[in-house]
């Protein structure tokens, strides 16, 4: 299944994942993107309003996210990177 911003495109999502687990961009990472990342790994989605709150079984924290525009919050990012790390879940991907 595809999800929003990603398409097929396996390299794309690792390119991604890689800057947001960098750090170095936190303000230019596409919403839709990061969105499509937390979906791949295994996270669910639910909408209120315009906040998506990603929840993932075996990951006490919840995530609250709002775009700003087309684009995630560098302060979110940040979250969902400690959230990765913490929970190692960006290595399961490969």
């Amino acid at each position: 299944m595809a999800h929003a911003g990603l398409g097929h495109n396996g390299i794309v999502a690792d390119s991604i994942l890689a800057r947001v687990l960098r750090g170095s961009s936190d303000a230019n990472i596409q919403f839709s993107n990061l969105r499509a990342i937390l979906l791949r790994l295994g996270f669910e989605e639910r909408t209120k309003g315009s906040h998506h709150i990603f929840s993932r079984e075996g990951v006490d924290e919840i995530l609250n996210l709002q775009p700003r525009d087309s684009m995630a919050k560098a302060y979110q990012v940040k979250q969902v990177r400690k959230v990765l790390v913490q929970y190692k879940l960006a290595e399961r991907t490969r």
